[in-house]
């Protein structure tokens, strides 16, 4: 509480025309950080196997991946109101029919699997292009931003546990189908929830077959945060793979939540300067200060040393996800900010898958320190890419600067 950010966050999130869409947003987005596991859970319930699983998951990310800048398109183009009430009705139909009406030895599971994935209300990048649209000031729009990378942190710790205590009462399809239908609910809620000046959007745009990639700024940021996820998932294998080593594989959880709740600490505790540096001069030193953090695993020796350097590690994750989300609102076209801010989260997305395959295949000749090295020899990089971008993403605020003026 010192720094004043939780009353900030309180005074923000109760504002008239910000609270209806901030909260039915939280509800939107509450499968998307457990509905993979969800799956998987699933499909083994019902008598697949691991094999068959990780298809019917897989094709979901990939409904995901190609449905998500496709439906940010349209959002941008039609308006957040019919994409979201036609995404809030087709996302948990889709998956009703995994859980209800498909088996594991048909075609219907993948392809109701693939189906959802591509049908995900676009809740995430719908939110943050508001935040970019609605009438704040730059204080408010910087607090609006540290609060979804610290929602993300939340939620990524968070829903699982949400999915784990659903399953306590019946099974796991009852579980999976209980929080779609709660998110196509989410959906449904922030596409009804008027704004003061509609959706912001320009229904004449044309985006081209890039689409907001096409601004150079935005296409450097994306690569920056493709390079930057890539430890993410590089360190998502070796966590588990150092504390199998060192003890029982049973306490992975606790040890991978110190790594939120450690960015989540630092966002609280150093949020309260965000703003006194342009985004475009702190983006690359806080990567900087991520890819230390990313060395501080090679210190480990232990389970509680590992936990303590992912903690402390882990403190500028969040102020990156942020500093992020504010260029790409400020470099991209304001006309596409949903299909701008989709791009980010696969880059993200991709960064992260590339760091898990590439973790797996070293984990064997490598070990966990071998591979937390080469985690923190691209976030080095992806520091060094960010620095050398510098100028670019400037040039794109100053550019976003002189269009608003």
């Amino acid at each position: 509480m010192t720094n004043g950010l939780p009353r900030r966050f309180l005074v923000l999130l109760t504002r008239r025309h910000v609270a209806g869409p901030a909260w039915w947003s939280v509800v939107a987005r509450l499968p998307v950080y457990l509905m993979s596991l969800a799956v998987v859970l699933v499909v083994r319930e019902q008598g697949g196997g691991y094999a068959r699983a990780g298809l019917v998951a897989a094709l979901y990310t990939v409904g995901m991946a190609l449905g998500g800048p496709l439906v940010a398109r349209l959002t941008d183009r039609r308006g957040r109101r019919p994409v979201l009430v036609a995404t809030g009705l087709a996302y948990p139909s889709a998956l009703a029919v995994l859980v209800w009406c498909a088996g594991p030895d048909g075609w219907a599971q993948p392809v109701a699997a693939a189906a959802a994935g591509a049908a995900l209300p676009p809740a995430n990048s719908c939110m943050r292009s508001l935040w970019a649209r609605l009438p704040l000031d730059d204080g408010d729009r910087e607090t609006a931003y540290l609060w979804e990378a610290l929602l993300t942190e939340v939620l990524v710790i968070g829903a699982p546990l949400m999915l784990a205590a659903l399953m306590l009462s019946g099974s796991a399809g009852r579980a999976l189908t209980a929080v779609a239908v709660v998110g196509g609910v989410g959906a449904l809620g922030l596409a009804l929830t008027p704004l003061p000046a509609g959706d912001g959007v320009d229904r004449g745009a044309r985006s081209g077959l890039l689409g907001p990639l096409r601004s150079p700024a935005l296409l450097a940021l994306t690569v920056v945060m493709a390079v930057c996820a890539v430890p993410i998932g590089l360190m998502t294998l070796a966590i588990p793979a150092f504390v199998a080593e060192h003890g029982t594989p049973g306490g992975t959880g606790v040890v991978y939540a110190c790594w939120g709740v450690g960015s989540a600490v630092g966002g609280l505790w150093l949020g309260r300067s965000q703003s006194e540096v342009a985004a475009h001069r702190r983006f690359p030193r806080l990567v900087l200060a991520y890819a230390v953090g990313t060395a501080l695993p090679l210190l480990a020796t232990s389970r509680p040393t590992l936990a303590v350097a992912l903690a402390v590690g882990g403190a500028p994750i969040a102020l990156v996800s942020a500093s992020e989300m504010k260029l790409v609102s400020t470099v991209a076209d304001g006309r596409l900010l949903t299909e701008a801010f989709t791009w980010a989260s696969l880059a993200s997305v991709v960064g992260d898958a590339v760091g898990q395959q590439t973790g797996g295949l070293l984990m064997d000749r490598a070990g966990p320190h071998g591979v937390f090295a080469v985690a923190t020899g691209v976030a080095l990089a992806g520091a060094a890419l960010a620095f050398l971008c510098r100028g670019l993403l400037g040039r794109g605020q100053e550019v976003a600067v002189q269009c608003a003026a």
